[in-house]
């Protein structure tokens, strides 16, 4: 599972490192949590590449009640082609989300220690998503929102999580862009080199958001994968 990442990058860089030409105002965050409004790359009407922002949390386009995407935060890739919920938006909506690092949760004894994850070289990436269109019947409610896709981790992160997101770089993106159907079991056979180390436990609420979040707690020695 992914429940919580940051994104801190210059946001028009990042995009144009995936192919976008123009950029939006995104602030950098710390503590993204579902709900939130997320940084996105997806195929406009003309099939280029723009830049937006979702809503964390995907809500299928036949739902009735919008509170279901509080509950579709991630998509499993073993599943994602087939399950109702998403495959729809697998198959005509795939989109990118924005990233630099994300959390999870390693139990400890009685308590659950917050680690940080980023790429080894420290580079931003992308999570594979998934993205829909949602209209209300009974208002003029309108939802735009995203779901990460998640897989098995690999050895090293297994240590911390026994699932991760499925990261993509601007090498890979495309294809997920235009419906590749093989991607996913690739990425997730060769994931790219992480780096992990645990942070202090205010990560733990979402409503704190500040740059020392992603600090190393004491004086860990950073793990990282060769």
């Amino acid at each position: 599972m992914c429940g919580r990442f940051a994104f801190y990058s210059p946001s028009e860089a990042v995009a144009a490192l995936f192919g976008v030409a123009q950029s939006i105002d995104v602030k950098p965050r710390y503590n993204i949590a579902p709900t939130q409004y997320i940084a996105a790359i997806r195929r406009d009407e003309n099939q280029s590449p723009e830049l937006t922002m979702l809503r964390w949390g995907l809500v299928p386009f036949w739902a009735k009640d919008p509170s279901i995407g509080n509950r579709m935060i991630n998509a499993r890739s073993e599943t994602v082609a087939e399950k109702p919920s998403f495959r729809n938006a697998y198959r005509k909506r795939r989109c990118l989300i924005l990233a630099d690092g994300f959390y999870e949760w390693h139990r400890e004894g009685d308590i659950k220690i917050p680690y940080f994850i980023s790429l080894a070289d420290g580079t931003p990436f992308a999570f594979a998503g998934l993205w829909e269109h949602w209209d209300s019947k009974d208002s003029d409610e309108s939802l735009q929102t995203t779901t990460i896709v998640t897989a098995a981790a690999n050895d090293f992160l297994a240590q911390v999580h026994h699932r991760m997101p499925v990261v993509l770089q601007p090498e890979n993106a495309k294809r997920w862009l235009d419906g590749d159907t093989e991607l996913l079991e690739e990425v997730t056979a060769d994931a790219p080199a992480f780096r992990t180390w645990p942070v202090d436990r205010k990560v733990n609420n979402a409503r704190n958001e500040s740059t020392d979040l992603i600090d190393p707690a004491g004086d860990t020695i950073i793990q990282q994968q060769s």
